[in-house]
């Protein structure tokens, strides 16, 4: 624990702008005491001397700043009294009461603030640790490919939801799964835990990748019926050898291909329902090849970025974006889309989670 009690949390970050309105309102207590004291012994301000502690608390998480400002508070107000002799004792006494009930206030919302914000702090590093071992992220490099992946939560307090990533070597190559499991919470967390358990046993066993994607979905559809989740997903088996790479497509956002500059969208043969719901359709899922070249770059991404909006509601458009977005490495490539999509939406921010996944073939 450290010494203002904060545990070893982050230090506290105070906005430029509320620095300079908590300065002004300093400025203006000040401004009050001057005035008291030029104006006479007939008036006085010292009431005005609450406001102090409670300045004081706003932009710490310490239990002594708002006490020290309640000590120089009380002394300011016995100045006052000293100066202000023409008024009743009443007059000073409640302005001493006042400032001293405000001090007691503003440290117990300090403390109270603060102990809430160490709660908080243990169960975002729970969160971590839980996303660590759910979402492990990929090894930067596997033979010619180079991989960078990104997860941002909707929810400030969460570090995880329910997009979904992993990336696999098996004997039949390197197995990719990036998804988007409905729903949010808990719920959501569990079911892609699920997701990404089946993935990581059947990857290694199972040959073709669209019986593996059956074999996701097949998990999904026997979870109990009174959930009723589902998850789009996209499966990727690339074969060690730069052979044509295979893609199953489960009613997800289609992956970008940036190719010599240019961008197109990599669409399915025939439109596939979701993880969990290919039993009401009774098709299979079918996979589309494609021959990468060296240089080439393909974008894996979940909704949360596709369908992020601006300030007029309009889609984050993607495609036509990142022909202009540039990176060394596909990981700096994703740190620029992911600084555009939040340059898009604004001030708003993600209305919903948002995860991604670059490979590049390197020459």
């Amino acid at each position: 624990m450290t010494a203002d009690g904060s545990a070893g949390m982050p230090p506290l970050h105070v906005p430029r702008r509320t620095r300079l309105l908590l300065y002004f309102s300093f400025a203006l207590l000040v401004g009050a005491v001057v005035a008291d004291l030029v104006t006479g012994p007939g008036t006085t301000l010292s009431p005005v001397l609450a406001v102090a502690p409670v300045l004081a608390g706003a932009a710490t998480r310490t239990a002594r700043v708002p006490l020290i400002a309640g000590v120089i508070a009380v002394l300011a107000v016995g100045l006052l009294e000293s100066t202000n002799t023409d008024l009743p004792t009443e007059v000073h006494v409640t302005a001493l009461i006042t400032v001293l009930a405000s001090t007691l206030a503003s440290t117990a919302g300090v403390v109270l603030v603060a102990a809430r914000e160490r709660e908080l702090f243990q169960v975002r590093t729970v969160a971590e640790a839980a996303q660590r071992a759910l979402l492990r992220p990929p090894p930067e490099r596997i033979g010619p490919l180079r991989l960078a992946v990104r997860y941002v939560a909707a929810a400030a307090e969460a570090r995880i939801g329910g997009d979904l990533y992993a990336v696999v070597e098996t004997r039949f190559g390197v197995r990719i799964l990036l998804g988007d499991v409905q729903g949010h919470g808990l719920p959501a967390v569990e079911t892609a835990a699920d997701v990404l358990g089946v993935f990581r046993e059947a990857a290694r066993t199972e040959p073709d990748p669209g019986r593996l994607a059956e074999r996701l979905d097949a998990a999904l559809a026997a979870r109990p019926s009174d959930e009723g989740r589902f998850a789009t997903a996209l499966l990727l088996d690339v074969a060690p050898d730069r052979g044509p790479v295979r893609l199953v497509n489960c009613g997800h956002p289609p992956p970008l291909l940036r190719r010599a500059g240019r961008v197109s969208e990599l669409e399915p043969p025939f439109p596939a329902p979701p993880l969990g719901l290919l039993g009401l359709t009774g098709d299979a899922y079918p996979d589309r090849r494609f021959d990468p070249e060296p240089g080439d770059l393909l974008l894996l991404h979940t909704d949360g970025v596709s369908e992020a909006r601006d300030a007029g509601g309009r889609f984050y458009p993607i495609a036509e974006r990142l022909p202009g977005l540039h990176g060394g490495t596909p990981a700096d490539l994703l740190d620029a889309v992911l600084a555009d999509v939040r340059g898009w939406v604004g001030d708003a921010g993600l209305a919903d989670d948002a995860a991604m996944l670059a490979i590049r073939w390197e020459p």
